[in-house]
């Protein structure tokens, strides 16, 4: 999936709480979750992933040019977007073959 999609779809999931909100008459209590929701999101997403997925990326490490570019930006510490991106460039390549 890629970052363009996420976003649309989290834009999405947005404005119908927020429409919820309107209709419920609960618009401040709407936004305050809608923003804890962001922000827990973004906090995932920024986060250090466990040490089993450095195993993992070791395994797709030296296959292709362009992932191998993705590792060696995301390393020593690889968020849990970085992972995605790469395993995401690996597949595109193997998928290919």
């Amino acid at each position: 999936m890629s970052l363009t999609l996420l976003l649309s779809i989290g834009i999405i999931i947005t404005m119908l709480f927020h429409f919820i909100g309107v209709y419920a008459g609960a618009k401040k209590t709407v936004w305050i979750a809608i923003i804890l929701i962001w922000a827990g999101v973004i906090s995932i997403a920024t986060s250090e992933v466990k040490p089993k997925a450095y195993d993992e990326i070791k395994e797709m490490k030296g296959h292709y040019k362009d992932t191998d570019k993705l590792i060696e930006d995301a390393m020593p510490k690889v968020s849990l977007y970085e992972l995605i991106t790469i395993k995401s460039s690996y597949l595109k390549h193997t998928a290919k073959k």
